[in-house]
């Protein structure tokens, strides 16, 4: 997600921690079952702290940073992890074990709240064993990019054949499991239905969970949505990538169509993107068939399920509707069934393997 660096008005900072006061209630609702008491709330000034509980005083701090530069959903994860501090101190009266001692660790693990003191979304796979299987993932989908139609739709399918066969003997082959969670793409008031397709293959076929959650934008003073997926880190970083290749390749998609139609309006823009999610999505159901056949069944991770709820509790399910321009609609569905996922072109360093490129 860009970051927005210029400061905000003083006007737009009040608004902000107006907001910020109605999402502590929401979470002391969902989280906390109402037991936290709303303390007074204050941006934080030259500090390195990105938030701080100050029980003594009964003040949360969120630093300015959060705002300016890494974005509200990322606040809102600062937010949760210093409301497990007040509620260590205040509910269990045990604010002398240590900042972030067992107790505080064990209330985090309970709610699905990062309790590392940064509390910001986790780094890259790295030089781990899941990283160098994501590795193999990605010298795949760079065959992918085979001008032979038949190479590179067996270069694709071999990729997702690996990344099931990693995740069934890994979930098979430990207890214990890491998750985390990433917010993809920029906040927006209306969740096209395109972009629920989309979170709907990154939930069905890339091993996350995936959902819509509530952020403000201060700039708008308006609430939106922004996509969260919760994951095993290398599972994170593969769904990152289809995220935002899908995204990129279905504007492509438009704009040639547009070209070869003559068409200069965008007026069937939302027709011709859904269709071409929904005809992806298509071939990734054909193609989790095969596997099925070949004895690659995924049969969700239970634990991942646990630590989803765990963190959103009251889930709400919406409908998705509405009417679309029909040719426009198949148009995009036959351009969408014929997508191959590819590796981009990396540009610059990473921790981690560069899947997604630079354009």
């Amino acid at each position: 997600m860009a970051a927005v660096t210029e400061e905000l008005s003083v006007e737009l900072e009040r608004a902000a921690l107006r907001q910020v006061r109605v999402t502590y209630g929401e979470y002391n609702y969902s989280l906390f079952k109402n037991q936290l008491r709303t303390p007074s709330f204050c941006w934080l000034e030259g500090t390195t702290e990105l938030g701080a509980w100050r029980g003594t005083h009964r003040e949360l701090g969120l630093a300015r940073v959060l705002l300016t530069l890494h974005g509200w959903g990322v606040l809102v994860e600062v937010l949760k992890h210093e409301m497990a501090h007040q509620y260590v101190d205040e509910v269990l009266g045990a604010g002398a074990e240590g900042p972030h001692g067992p107790l505080f660790r064990s209330v985090c693990d309970e709610r699905g709240i990062d309790a590392r003191a940064l509390g910001l979304p986790s780094a890259r796979s790295g030089d781990t064993p899941e990283g160098r299987v994501l590795e193999r993932v990605a010298k795949l989908l760079a065959l992918a990019g085979s001008p032979n139609a038949h190479e590179a739709q067996a270069a694709m399918s071999a990729a997702q054949r690996l990344m099931l066969k990693y995740n069934i003997e890994a979930l098979l082959a430990s207890d214990s499991h890491h998750y985390h969670f990433r917010h993809l793409g920029t906040p927006s008031g209306r969740v096209a239905e395109s972009q629920r397709i989309l979170s709907t293959i990154l939930s069905e076929h890339f091993f996350v969970e995936a959902i819509w959650v509530p952020v403000y934008r201060p700039r708008e003073q308006k609430r939106g949505s922004v996509l969260e997926i919760c994951g095993s880190p290398h599972n994170l970083e593969l769904a990152e990538y289809v995220y935002a290749f899908l995204t990129r390749t279905a504007e492509q998609l438009w704009r040639e169509h547009k070209k070869h139609r003559g068409i200069s309006r965008n007026a069937h823009r939302r027709a011709f993107v859904t269709g071409v999610m929904t005809g992806f999505n298509k071939k990734l159901e054909a193609e989790r068939g095969k596997n099925q056949q070949a004895g690659l069944v995924w049969r969700g991770d239970a634990a991942l399920s646990g630590y989803f709820r765990r963190r959103h509790p009251h889930i709400r399910w919406s409908r998705p509707g509405g009417r679309y321009d029909r040719d426009s609609y198949h148009a995009g569905h036959e351009a969408g069934g014929k997508i191959v996922l590819r590796r981009g072109v990396s540009h610059g360093a990473s921790s981690g393997p560069k899947l997604l490129g630079g354009g």
